[in-house]
């Protein structure tokens, strides 16, 4: 018996192939931000002060979303509804040009960041129960570092890269925004509403340019 329970899976293999199914299943995956196609329908502007200069470029390695601040906090974002039970991983990468020095996150006149990629969680009519978890390239923080954002506690921030050691590098990051929603706000929080990218300098007024690439979640 124990001999035929350890051949089971060779068998399930076996006759899938047979009956011409694929023996292992694709992961399933929701593509957000399609920057390497030029793709930016339903990404919506929202300006906090000034607008940050976004565009798709063309480099070596392709296209992707260049996004521009010269003391200005503008971001994108895009209304989507994904169920976290099934897709939790959210996968993109990113470079940026230089970080902000001399300012501290953790208050109200350094809150700038290279780039960030954050979620959002409607409150529906009750707009002051929105939240949003802010993925961030800190200037200073360390790496899994997370703080409440000196405007209000309803949104959390989160390093999950720091400091000039990858400057003018492509990062490729993911994150499991299930896991993360509930560190942040200590609840089960299974559906995000939309998500954004913004890149924002407004309270150090230095120039900054940050690079995303394609933006997607995923099962594992």
């Amino acid at each position: 018996m124990v001999n035929r329970m350890r051949r089971k899976p060779t068998y399930i293999i076996y006759f899938l192939l047979l009956a011409g199914l694929p023996a292992t299943l694709q992961a399933e995956e929701i593509k957000i931000g399609q920057f390497s196609a030029g793709e930016l329908t339903g990404w919506q502007e929202k300006a906090f002060a000034g607008h940050t200069q976004y565009q798709i470029i063309t480099l070596p390695q392709g296209k992707a979303l260049q996004a521009k601040s010269n003391g200005t906090a503008s971001g994108l974002f895009k209304e989507v509804t994904i169920d976290l039970t099934k897709t939790p991983w959210l996968n993109w990468s990113w470079r940026i040009d230089n970080t902000l020095s001399g300012n501290n996150e953790r208050n109200k006149k350094g809150d700038d960041y290279p780039a960030r990629v954050y979620v959002v969680v409607s409150g529906g009519l009750f707009f002051w129960k929105t939240l949003a978890l802010n993925y961030v390239w800190s200037n200073q923080q360390t790496i899994n570092s997370r703080w409440d954002n000196p405007f209000t506690s309803n949104a959390k921030m989160v390093a999950v890269r720091s400091g000039t050691t990858e400057t003018g590098e492509w990062v490729t990051q993911k994150q499991n925004v299930l896991e993360d929603l509930q560190k942040a706000f200590g609840k089960e929080i299974t559906t995000i509403h939309a998500i954004a990218v913004m890149t924002d300098s407004d309270n150090t007024g230095i120039p900054t340019t940050a690079l995303y690439g394609d933006i997607f979640f995923s099962d594992r």
